[in-house]
């Protein structure tokens, strides 16, 4: 299984790295990708070398598409071939997983029309504006669509992605004697 992350500078950081590990976590193949080849670094100073440009991507080729949060999904929006591969996925019902503003992205591929999501607070007002209905919940999954609100409900994002995939999730462990919990 292979997923697609697209990311560009000012990504947020929490919302590249947990989903990406998780899904390192679960077997799946990620595939960073930029609109250059050269590392790109999160809001908080974390530098990712992209794996290929955003130009060269073949939808075709992978389960899932992942959008982080930040201000890299209003950079996504503006090149031409990211909001080619967001149209894509959607059109051809594959699944997509975008946090917080990553949705403007999907409002840019003209993905939203209809579907019910969650966005970044500061982003709403747009979603709607684009024809979603929106809900102010932790995660909303809509078909092949999950949207999740920010990185404060990344342990539901993460699970919910993982249900998107077909993962089942794991029960939960009894803690140890004395842990405290």
């Amino acid at each position: 299984m292979k997923a697609l992350i697209l990311v560009a500078d000012e990504f947020e950081d929490l919302t590249l790295f947990l989903p990406w590990y998780r899904l390192r976590e679960e077997g799946v193949d990620a595939c960073l990708a930029s609109p250059f080849m050269h590392a790109v670094t999160g809001k908080h100073g974390y530098v990712v070398e992209p794996d290929t440009p955003i130009h060269e991507v073949n939808p075709a080729e992978f389960e899932l598409l992942l959008i982080p949060d930040g201000p890299a999904a209003e950079r996504l929006r503006l090149r031409e071939e990211a909001v080619d591969v967001a149209r894509t996925f959607i059109e051809d019902g594959m699944k997509v997983a975008a946090i917080g503003h990553g949705a403007q992205l999907l409002i840019s591929a003209g993905a939203l029309d209809g579907r019910r999501v969650t966005c970044a607070p500061g982003i709403r007002d747009d979603v709607r504006a684009a024809g979603a209905i929106y809900s102010d919940e932790a995660t909303v999954t809509d078909g092949i669509l999950l949207t999740g609100r920010g990185p404060d409900d990344l342990p539901a994002f993460a699970q919910a992605m993982m249900l998107l995939l077909g993962k089942k999730p794991e029960p939960k462990r009894p803690q140890p004697l004395g842990s405290g919990q």
